[in-house]
């Protein structure tokens, strides 16, 4: 083999491994608002109102879904490596509350302890009710139609005479 040709296979093979490690890189994300503890800890209860705390926060993330009188900051940072799912790791939801008036009554904070780990029960969402094969399925109702006790008898129908 020549030196030019032994150069080449080392430079591929290094190519194809920085290509092949690369994929296994951790991939950060954010969500959300961007936090600010300074600003975030500046809004006091009995202080601030809805035009001081939309003025120093922004507009919140979202609203409480039956109180108007509730917002939400949500900041969450995830990763990931390669086709894995997103993993959590740090949350911040700032919760204030205001009063009929506008003026802040309350601000809470929390973290990852509420953040809740879901685990699906295989591909199949577990139902009440009977399991039944495929052929049950497709051979159940053969003889239903119009069988005693359904109501579709000659007879039974009030507009049948």
């Amino acid at each position: 083999m020549t030196s030019t040709l032994r150069m080449g296979f080392a430079v591929t093979g290094l190519i194809a491994a920085s290509l092949i490690v690369s994929g296994c890189t951790r991939v950060r994300g954010h969500q959300g608002y961007i936090s600010d503890s300074v600003l975030m800890s500046a809004v006091q209860p009995g202080l601030d109102n809805r035009q001081s705390v939309e003025a120093s926060l922004g507009r919140p993330t979202f609203t409480g879904q039956f109180d108007e009188n509730t917002w939400y900051y949500v900041s969450r940072s995830t990763h990931q490596y390669a086709f894995n799912s997103p993993t959590p790791k740090e949350q911040e939801v700032m919760r204030i509350t205001f009063d009929p008036a506008g003026n802040v009554t309350a601000v809470d904070r929390t973290g990852l302890e509420l953040v809740a780990s879901i685990n699906p029960d295989g591909d199949k969402t577990p139902t009440l009710g009977r399991n039944r094969s495929f052929f049950q399925e497709l051979f159940g109702n053969i003889g239903a139609v119009g069988a005693p006790g359904t109501g579709t008898q000659r007879g039974n129908d009030p507009t049948q005479p």
